[in-house]
């Protein structure tokens, strides 16, 4: 409905920025990360999204199309709602939130106030794919790039193994042991193949 709102910026806080739209001022709910990015008193442009519901019509403000994206996606997990989002997005950044996930990394997802265990998880399982095809990432930028990993795959593919297969298996076995041996890792590989 609402996806962006240009204007003066009027008041701001670390929570809510409101911003003068000739005459009308909209108040926005952001992140940390967001406030840090607005200037003092100039005339602002931010990205908004706003969420509906039965008891009340929230506008949310980003100061980038990337962080808004970010909260959108968090929102369409179950049990993560726009304000467990904002929290999300105001103890880290988009492209930390991004690596937390391509990398599944619970334990940071979790430490977020509000988030638990299953919570965590379930933010993993359900945006991972959706994070590497919207941002594009690699997922062996995500685990180091390893010329080990790169021979051991090649070897795998010799032997026969679809490198598809291959690759998730040798991804498990770098992020127990990140510095093992191209030998290790065809050997670890083949016992779980």
């Amino acid at each position: 409905m609402i996806t962006q709102i240009k204007g003066k910026l009027v008041e701001k806080n670390p929570t809510y920025a409101v911003v003068d739209c000739n005459g009308v001022g909209y108040l926005m709910h952001i992140s940390l990360n967001t406030y840090s990015a607005l200037p003092d008193d100039e005339s602002v442009l931010l990205y908004t999204h706003l969420s509906v519901r039965e008891d009340a019509h929230t506008l949310f403000g980003f100061a980038n199309k990337i962080e808004r994206e970010v909260f959108r996606l968090l929102t369409s997990v179950s049990g993560v709602g726009p304000s467990t989002a904002r929290t999300m997005l105001s103890s880290m950044t988009s492209k930390e939130i991004q690596q937390a996930i391509a990398s599944e990394d619970v334990k940071l997802i979790q430490s977020v106030k509000g988030i638990g265990a299953k919570t965590a998880q379930r933010v993993i399982v359900d945006l991972k794919d959706k994070i590497l095809k919207t941002f594009d990432l690699d997922e062996v930028s995500v685990v180091q790039n390893n010329t080990n990993k790169e021979e051991a795959l090649s070897a795998l593919e010799v032997l026969g193994f679809a490198r598809k297969q291959a690759d998730k298996v040798i991804g498990n076995i770098l992020k127990e042991t990140p510095d093992a041996s191209v030998e290790k890792l065809i050997k670890q590989a083949l016992k779980n193949l």
